[in-house]
């Protein structure tokens, strides 16, 4: 079972206008609504692929019923804990050059209690066959070890974790070993306290040194410039595919969705790797943060161009 963990959900508004122009009147030609927030995205993907997912986190107010309105209408299982204030509405601004401005909503403040309860009941739900994903941000109020006591705790009872965090959040988690890690190339420069552009190479050596410390797989999207993955037996670099991008906004979330599917159907590398370039590729010609169709994942898989180090 997949469980994805999402602890500051939201709406996600997308709307699209011709150029932007701060300070200025700007008349809105699309407006899209959708249940978003890093791990609610990997399950509406895990979803789209034909798999299945539990979600849970912390939802809030009229905001967090419209959410678990949409999973149950896409059939995707959850248990949220609810708790006071609304769940945030992140809007994502698109203009015609392609570029995105976001304005995200910081979120229903969580207390010790609610952590707690959603860590029990995390552990409720896991055994030897689970993979928990950890995705995204955290609300105010939990602490940024969270993701650390939460892998810990699901390794103890037998089960996985992804991890796809940055920041604090990656550091402190990576404490706890997770199975496996979804960086983007500046999250992990920053990890390695780097203020410059690494290479290929540097960037495949400082999965590699990850992996040597027990991590399973390590993958680090780099946007136009592909993906590479690496694991005990196996160094892939991958160019990105050349699709017609609408956005890159839940291409991320997409890959990390892809991994988690990966690996419940317990796919060899090569094809875990093509499904993740294939899917986050799709993910980039939707609108908004929708995930792409099977259909068009299985033409994409076909056209990944695999490169062994």
């Amino acid at each position: 079972m997949i469980i994805t963990v999402t602890m500051n959900p939201a709406i996600d508004k997308t709307v699209e206008v011709d150029k932007f122009q701060p300070y200025a009147l700007n008349r809105i030609r699309r407006i899209e609504y959708d249940a978003g927030g890093k791990g609610i995205n990997v399950s509406k993907t895990i979803h789209a692929l034909g798999g299945e997912s539990l979600a849970m986190g912390f939802l809030g107010g009229n905001t967090g019923m419209t959410i678990e309105n949409v999973l149950n209408a896409r059939n995707i299982r959850h248990d949220f804990i609810y708790v006071d204030g609304d769940t945030r509405t992140n809007t994502k601004i698109f203009d015609c050059v392609g570029g995105v401005t976001e304005l995200n909503e910081p979120g229903p403040a969580i207390t010790d209690n609610q952590t707690e309860a959603l860590i029990q009941k995390i552990r409720t739900y896991t055994d030897n066959e689970t993979l928990v994903v950890l995705a995204g941000s955290v609300p105010g109020g939990v602490r940024k070890t969270v993701y650390a006591e939460i892998a810990e705790c699901v390794h103890k009872k037998g089960g996985k974790v992804l991890l796809d965090a940055d920041g604090e959040l990656f550091r402190l988690a990576l404490k706890a070993v997770p199975d496996i890690i979804k960086p983007n190339q500046t999250e992990l420069e920053e990890y390695a306290g780097l203020d410059h552009k690494l290479s290929v190479a540097e960037l495949m050596e400082l999965a590699e040194s990850l992996c040597q410390k027990g991590i399973q797989t390590v993958a680090v999207s780099m946007g136009k410039d592909g993906a590479v993955f690496a694991g005990e037996n196996y160094k892939i670099n991958c160019p990105a595919l050349p699709v017609k991008a609408h956005s890159t906004v839940g291409a991320g979330d997409a890959m990390v969705a892809a991994l988690a599917y990966a690996h419940d159907r317990k796919l060899q590398e090569k094809e875990m790797v093509r499904l993740c370039m294939a899917v986050s590729a799709g993910a980039v010609t939707t609108v908004g943060t929708k995930p792409p169709d099977r259909v068009l994942v299985e033409q994409l898989m076909s056209e990944v161009r695999m490169q062994m180090l």
